[in-house]
């Protein structure tokens, strides 16, 4: 008879280097969808009275404006603080997710936590990561903004670690966590939406006769966590995008207010096809390399 006693275990630095490192990847692949997305999102209605038609339109016409009017390598502007984002957030919400999930579950088997469990679980960790990655986020955003400044205009920042010291020494430390309300809203709830719907996809499809953990449940379950992720956190997206990207609203509440009143509702779901592009391909690329990274850190008890 084969001993079943045995298991595999990762450890926590075992776990956030492998999801650091998948969350990286995913970044470096994916970021020119998420650069249309916030120009998309960035992008307003022509003022009443000036007319004239939006700059930017599409997913594939947003990406095809940004490389022709500012070169192929403008699509991966933010890259540099991007990787910082996700060294720090992507290496921390996924590697403290399995020990907030246990706390939450209590004396409950793990294989029989409830979904709802693993979307608090996940709203703690998301909200944790992020507020020690907001400055990150906000550079990014700031570099990725400023292509839509008028051709020729000066730019305010040459580079990521050139944007962190100018928004220190002008704006004050404060300011690295500009809109960090909007920020743990969108990012908790998103990472609920990723994690917990990955776990929930992932035990589920592992229940219908024929299927194994292998990379195609890996494949369907990414597709199904970037879908919910952009489903549920396009609204808070928008509005971080744009507290972080403009300097116009007074808050979260001003923000949500005018894109409401100006845009209307739909503003809030404004660059969905491309978000869910980026969050789509990313937590497929995330997730995949993640599973097969991890294995490589892994010991059998």
């Amino acid at each position: 008879m084969a001993d079943l006693s045995h298991r595999t275990e990762i450890s926590f630095a075992g776990t956030f280097i492998s999801s650091a490192f998948a969350a990286c990847f995913a970044e470096i692949c994916t970021i020119p969808l998420d650069t249309a997305k916030v120009r998309l999102q960035l992008q307003k209605r022509a003022v009443l009275g000036e007319g004239g038609a939006s700059k930017y339109k599409g997913l594939l016409g947003t990406v095809a404006t940004i490389a022709k009017e500012e070169g192929l390598l403008a699509l991966w502007k933010g890259i540099i603080p991007g990787l910082h984002r996700q060294f720090i957030y992507g290496g921390l919400r996924i590697s403290l997710y399995e020990p907030v999930k246990a706390f939450c579950a209590g004396s409950i088997i793990l294989a029989d936590i409830s979904l709802f469990q693993k979307i608090v679980a996940a709203l703690i960790t998301g909200a944790i990561a992020i507020s020690l990655a907001n400055p990150t986020d906000l550079v990014k955003v700031r570099l990725q903004a400023e292509g839509k400044l008028p051709h020729g205009a000066p730019r305010r920042y040459s580079g990521a670690l050139n944007a962190y010291y100018t928004i220190l020494k002008e704006e004050g430390l404060v300011a690295l966590w500009t809109g960090l309300g909007p920020n743990i809203a969108r990012n908790a709830i998103i990472n609920a939406a990723e994690l917990a719907s990955y776990d929930q996809v992932k035990q589920s499809i592992l229940k219908i006769p024929g299927f194994t953990d292998n990379i195609l449940t890996h494949l369907l379950a990414g597709l199904g966590a970037g879908f919910f992720a952009v489903l549920i956190g396009s609204p808070v997206d928008v509005v971080k995008s744009r507290m972080m990207g403009d300097s116009i609203y007074k808050s979260t509440v001003d923000c949500m207010v005018k894109t409401l009143r100006v845009e209307g509702a739909l503003a809030f779901y404004k660059g969905f096809l491309p978000n869910f592009g980026r969050l789509g391909s990313w937590n497929v690329i995330m997730f995949l390399t993640l599973e097969q990274v991890k294995k490589l850190f892994m010991w059998e008890v």
